[in-house]
């Protein structure tokens, strides 16, 4: 069962998921890895690239992966998983860094004020979901697909 982000636990015909996943070392280097892996797992999946949303998708992938790098220090890597399904994409940044990411502030937290305001730009969020054992967190931000 597929369920949208946030949605009730209500049943629903199992709809096609198309995903990719990758891992990258938590270095400065990886935010450009990611993003190009990005770049072609998105028109693998579907999305023309050029469009906007293709282009928002990008961002979140970079700023995700950046904040990672910089805050993630107890992680060796970050996994990116990209999904498209039901009229949504989803982008999945996961670490084993068990620290919670830092509410938006003056000094902190920007990176993250960008890519829920890019989100909601596409009737989307974001959320941080802890790992049960503590063992990382992932974070999670969704858009819905134009058309």
């Amino acid at each position: 069962m597929i369920r949208r982000p946030g949605a009730g636990h209500r049943t629903a015909p199992a709809v096609p998921v198309r995903r990719r996943t990758w891992t990258v070392p938590l270095v400065p280097a990886s935010v450009r890895e990611a993003r190009e892996r990005a770049e072609r797992s998105l028109a693998e999946l579907g999305l023309a690239p050029g469009a906007s949303v293709f282009d928002a998708a990008l961002l979140v992938v970079s700023e995700l992966v950046a904040n990672a790098v910089r805050h993630a220090p107890r992680s060796p890597d970050v996994e990116v998983a990209v999904t498209v399904t039901d009229g949504l994409l989803v982008i999945a940044v996961g670490d084993l860094d068990p620290r919670l990411p830092v509410p938006f502030g003056r000094t902190s937290g920007q990176g993250f004020r960008t890519v829920t305001d890019v989100a909601r730009a596409y009737a989307g969020d974001l959320r941080v979901e802890s790992d049960p054992g503590g063992r990382g967190k992932t974070v999670i931000v969704w858009f819905a697909l134009p058309g």
